[in-house]
């Protein structure tokens, strides 16, 4: 579904991402881990077309590399950012809105609000509230929620469980499982490595801008070097 070949990122002198390859199969959960400004979100960033980049990403075999990010979004690319990044003077309901203003379909569309309202109820319960005013479950929650709304092919997420609780941590999780059992293929950036590398299909390993390491979600989380490096001693 989405190839990346020779990616590279610099801002100014830093070169965040190394020519890095990677592959995301359609129906798959896929994981990518690894140090604070290791290059994760650079990448994603870049796939969007967010930041400048050199190199080729390719989605369900179109070249997308130069596409601008509306386009990307159309294609079936969407995002939840690291720190949800609501609007946080718009309600829950005008939030979700601006995640389909890509659509025309307005019957598809309401539909899609109750999907999301399925998911998480407690958005439904608050639709008229201002996002500014959520916990911060709810505000990721919505974030999700909004991402969902231009009815992605591919999602992608970065960090979705920071700064949760850990009881919310779980809940993430089990949505993110949901989401894939509803056919969308995930490509996820996740400080929580141990479960992030139990529901991956496929994880790549990303230090100082390069891949170092790559295997199934399991064959990472049985690797000494990924459990001293992430997963804090032994399995």
């Amino acid at each position: 579904m989405l190839e990346i070949k020779n990616l590279n990122v610099r801002y100014g002198g830093i070169h965040a991402v190394r020519g890095i390859d990677m592959s995301v199969k359609e129906g798959s959960i896929v994981t990518l881990i690894g140090a604070n400004g290791a290059g994760k979100s650079s990448t994603l960033r870049a796939v969007l077309s967010l930041v400048k980049k050199t190199g080729t990403v390719s989605f369900m075999g179109e070249d997308i590399s130069r596409l601008p990010t509306r386009e990307i979004v159309k294609r079936g690319i969407s995002m939840v950012p690291e720190g949800r990044r609501v609007f946080a003077d718009l309600t829950i309901f005008e939030n979700l809105m601006l995640g389909a203003y890509i659509r025309k379909d307005e019957e598809g569309v309401k539909k899609d609000i109750e999907w999301v309202y399925s998911l998480f109820p407690r958005l439904k319960e608050r639709e008229k509230q201002l996002a500014g005013t959520l916990s911060g479950g709810e505000q990721q929650m919505l974030a999700v929620g909004r991402a969902l709304m231009s009815r992605p092919k591919l999602l992608m997420m970065d960090e979705p469980s920071l700064g949760l609780a850990p009881i919310l941590v779980g809940e993430v999780f089990r949505i993110i499982r949901k989401i894939h059992e509803e056919g969308v293929t995930i490509l996820l950036i996740e400080q929580n490595a141990r479960m992030a590398l139990k529901i991956a299909d496929y994880a790549y390993v990303l230090e100082t801008g390069a891949i170092t390491l790559t295997g199934s979600g399991q064959e990472l989380l049985r690797n000494e070097r990924v459990t001293r490096a992430y997963l804090g001693g032994a399995t």
